[in-house]
C-alpha cells in the first residue's frame, strides 16, 4: 500500500490551498482516509476524515469551516481543500487510511493503518 500527498507550498495568511492524496495498492471503495499534521515540537493532530463508501466527513474543531475534504474514487484520490490559511495551520499534512474506518471517523492517529510521508504547508508572508 503507498499514499503520496502532494500539494504542499509556501501560502500567505488567509490564501488557499489544495492537498492531494493518492492511494494505491489498497481496496479503495470501502476504507476511511484521513488527514493528520504535525507542527515543530507538537504532537499530531488528526485534521480531517472521509469514507470512501459514502462519502461522510468528520473534522476538527480547528479546521471545520476553513477545510473541506473529498474523493474522487475513480482516481484513488482524497482531497483537502484548505481556505484561509493562518499561521498556525503551518506544519507537515500526511494522509493515512484505515481499512477498518474507525480509526478515521475518531481521528485517532494510532489506529491508523497506511502513513503517507507528508508534504510541508507554510503559511507565511
Amino acid at each position: 500500500v503507498q499514499l503520496v500527498e502532494s500539494g504542499g507550498t509556501v501560502v500567505q495568511p488567509g490564501g488557499s490551498l489544495r492537498l492531494s492524496c493518492q492511494a494505491s495498492g489498497v481496496t479503495f471503495d470501502d476504507i476511511g482516509i484521513a488527514w493528520f499534521r504535525q507542527a515543530p515540537g507538537k504532537e499530531r493532530e488528526g485534521v480531517s476524515c472521509i469514507t470512501t463508501s459514502d462519502g461522510w466527513t468528520h473534522y476538527a474543531n480547528s479546521v471545520r469551516g476553513r477545510f473541506t475534504t473529498s474523493r474522487d474514487n475513480a482516481k484513488t484520490t482524497v482531497y483537502l481543500e484548505m481556505n484561509n490559511l493562518q499561521s498556525d495551520d503551518t506544519a507537515v499534512y500526511f494522509c493515512a487510511a484505515d481499512r477498518a474506518v474507525i480509526s478515521c471517523m475518531d481521528l485517532r492517529a494510532g489506529g491508523m493503518d497506511y502513513w503517507g510521508k507528508g508534504t510541508q504547508v507554510t503559511v507565511s508572508a
